[in-house]
């Protein structure tokens, strides 16, 4: 009995310290059939859940239940994955094999129980790690530990967002110490003209991907740097360009001391662009030759991803900060202050301009590219002056638009009837249009109904979400009322992100009067969701979630607009698994690419959005809803009005007649079969198997094949 029990929580806990776990249903299934109440309870870390029982427990649990087989086929399923002998990248990226693609990223969104994440980069980022680990490209990801991730939003009674921060529990996470041949554990430091950056290192496994990342929290730093990787983007430039210090120079001194030596350098966005400058050290070191040759060699295995539309949300640092943090390291260089100062600026003669993240990057990179077609022409527009011999359309930033990965964000519902109406093996072949073709003929009522049962879980799951802000708050009428908030016999519009003015989550409550009609309709009514995050510090953001909330209140609204308390993995899988209709509506044209309305597309929903990002290269007419033709007015209030008038006419013309349109059994056809159309149109695209596929083809092989070539 008792080596039966040591065996299978071995098994289960084998399972669990690799991420590979997250987007498996069938492995989350038995923890939560093993102890439902201990699921929830742990925020679904299986790590964690291991830490609580003992394996006895287990054993008994297992037992009863007859999860044995289960446990067993789990267990199988990950090895059988680990050691497959054939897969994508090793019949297409054998130049990978020793010279891995290095990862960088200042946050990745792998699962609401690892919050190192705060928005839409980070989850990008874990679902490219995510998707290469799916194909078998070789491939490392280098990024921080913050202790205390991003921040728990709290509102209180009058709507205004309060932030609170948690210290992680390292023993609780499936993260392992890398230690050094002796066994101690590998610190890596930085030196600075006030001193040195030291940290030690973490590794988690993604599938087949490994994950490295660094953590200031360690004796010999002082009190301000220990606390370095407690916050993700928190703090002063001062706190930022130290946080790029460990990111960029420690992580690419971490790959030296494992002994990685990396084929490709993919920088997403420009927070970790200091590693290209430690690549150059090293050679330099290594090989003997200058610096300027150097850079040119790194440069042609250096990949950029920017992601940002809006000039001031690239990192900039004057020069006394710069040479502070880096006048050490450009010693070793042997540069001037002013030739080090110039591989950040635009203008290298102007030596009032700061030194720009971005532009190192974007002068230092074999390609640069943006992640939605018209971000790269906004992406063009905003660096020409990198490249003033250049017109607009010459300048070198192109682009590979984002994609999801498809297996953390379909619902098990869903899932299994692609199973057994698509192909069995349908998330291997994903990338082919053809598959999604067979969409069509599914039945409509068995694609509705399967919808339903997950806007019904939806609705249950933000009512105990309503229900544990109003007893915090000692809010009796909504507590009496929530069985009676949201409907499930009612159009269901989602709207989550982060709430920055440009992003104008109150677009919808900039018409009161009909708002209100629209939601109070006897015969054709809708309500709507919200959730998201406000920078701590802007205020203006703040106030709209503060407006939305107040209007939450309002007794013809209450039970019909309701908002969900601290977004993270966990309320955004709900939510684009249930709603029916996912609302967009950032001003044109300052969405990047905007991946939530992609995870709508895989669970039965309809998209609702401004003609921006990946949405305007997706929309066909007939497979969601657009927000007025893409147009963009010189004056932002009348681009307002005018965007909120388009918004109103296609929910009053298009959107709720449709999908009130139903037959004698309650099926809306016509919606249906636009929902159909969009799975179709948009599925084999708008995935992350696509888009790193691009990536390897476009620009890993090629990198790979030049730096190669340099080394000669």
């Amino acid at each position: 009995m008792k080596n039966s029990a040591n065996d299978l929580h071995h098994r289960l806990r084998t399972l669990a310290k690799n991420l590979w776990w997250a987007w498996h249903p069938e492995v989350i299934r038995l923890f939560t059939d093993l102890d439902p109440h201990l699921w929830r309870e742990v925020d679904h870390n299986p790590m964690a859940f291991l830490n609580r029982t003992d394996p006895e427990q287990i054993e008994q649990r297992a037992s009863e239940l007859v999860l044995h087989s289960r446990i067993n086929h789990a267990f199988r399923r990950l090895n059988e994955y680990l050691e497959a002998p054939q897969t994508w990248g090793t019949a297409h990226c054998g130049n990978l094999c020793n010279r891995p693609v290095a990862y960088f990223s200042a946050e990745f969104g792998l699962h609401e129980s690892l919050p190192i994440y705060s928005g839409g980069l980070g989850i990008l980022a874990g679902d490219h790690l995510k998707s290469a680990s799916d194909l078998g490209i070789p491939l490392i990801g280098i990024g921080l530990l913050y202790h205390q991730g991003y921040f728990i939003q709290r509102l209180n009674k009058e709507g205004w967002q309060e932030e609170s921060y948690v210290d992680l529990d390292i023993k609780q996470l499936p993260l392992e110490p890398l230690t050094q041949s002796d066994g101690q554990p590998l610190i890596i430091r930085v030196d600075t003209r006030d001193g040195f950056l030291a940290a030690r290192c973490w590794q988690l496994q993604v599938g087949r991907v490994r994950l490295v990342l660094l953590d200031s929290n360690v004796e010999g730093n002082s009190d301000e740097d220990r606390m370095l990787t407690s916050r993700l983007y928190g703090g002063n430039d001062r706190t930022r360009i130290r946080q790029e210090l460990l990111l960029g120079i420690g992580g690419a001194r971490v790959l030296q001391a494992l002994n990685v030596f990396p084929g490709v350098l993919h920088l997403n966005e420009g927070h970790s662009a200091f590693a290209i400058l430690e690549e150059v050290r090293r050679i330099v070191q290594d090989d003997g030759i200058s610096f300027d040759r150097a850079l040119r060699r790194v440069a042609l295995y250096t990949i950029f991803t920017t992601h940002t539309p809006v000039p001031a949300g690239h990192d900039r640092f004057g020069p006394q900060l710069v040479e502070e943090h880096l006048g050490v390291f450009r010693e070793k260089l042997q540069l001037s202050h002013d030739a080090f100062m110039a591989l950040g600026r635009v203008n290298p003669e102007d030596k009032n301009e700061p030194f720009c993240m971005t532009v190192l990057a974007l002068k230092n990179s074999r390609q640069a590219n943006a992640v939605s077609a018209i971000h790269s022409d906004i992406s063009r527009r905003m660096w020409q002056g990198l490249w003033p011999n250049r017109s607009e359309t010459e300048v070198p930033i192109g682009h590979i638009t984002n994609g999801v990965h498809v297996l953390s964000w379909v619902a098990p519902q869903m899932h299994k009837l692609f199973e057994t109406r698509l192909a069995h093996n349908w998330p291997t072949r994903m990338i082919h249009s053809d598959i999604w073709e067979k969409v069509l003929e599914i039945d409509d009522g068995e694609l509705w109904e399967n919808h339903q049962i997950l806007n019904m879980r939806l609705i249950n799951f933000v009512r105990r979400r309503l229900l544990r802000r109003a007893e915090r708050l000692g809010d009796q009428e909504t507590i009496q009322q929530i069985d009676h908030i949201l409907d499930p016999d009612i159009l269901t519009i989602g709207s989550a992100r982060r709430f920055a003015t440009y992003k104008r989550g109150d677009l919808i409550l900039s018409r009161p009067e009909r708002l209100v009609k629209l939601v109070a309709d006897p015969n054709r009514p809708l309500q709507i969701i919200f959730a998201g995050k406000a920078h701590p510090r802007d205020d203006e953001g703040k106030k709209i979630l503060q407006r939305i909330i107040r209007y939450s209140s309002n007794p013809e609204l209450k039970r019909r607009i309701v908002f969900v308390e601290d977004y993270d993995y966990n309320v955004a899988r709900h939510l684009v698994q249930g709603v029916d209709v996912w609302l967009n509506t950032p001003r044109r044209p300052l969405e990047a690419c905007g991946t939530s309305g992609q995870k709508v597309v895989l669970n039965g929903g309809l998209n609702l959005s401004v003609l921006d990002g990946w949405w305007n290269e997706g929309f066909n007419g007939r497979n969601g809803f657009a927000i007025g033709h893409g147009g963009m007015h010189n004056d932002l209030n009348v681009q307002n009005q005018r965007d909120a008038e388009f918004l109103y006419l296609a929910l009053e013309q298009e959107v709720i007649p449709l999908y009130y349109e139903r037959d004698a059994s309650g099926i809306p056809h016509r919606w249906v079969q636009r929902v159909k159309e969009s799975m179709q149109s948009l599925g084999w695209r708008f995935n992350a198997d696509r888009m790193v596929r691009d990536y390897a083809n476009r620009f890993y092989l090629p990198a790979a094949g030049a730096e190669s070539a340099a080394t000669v």
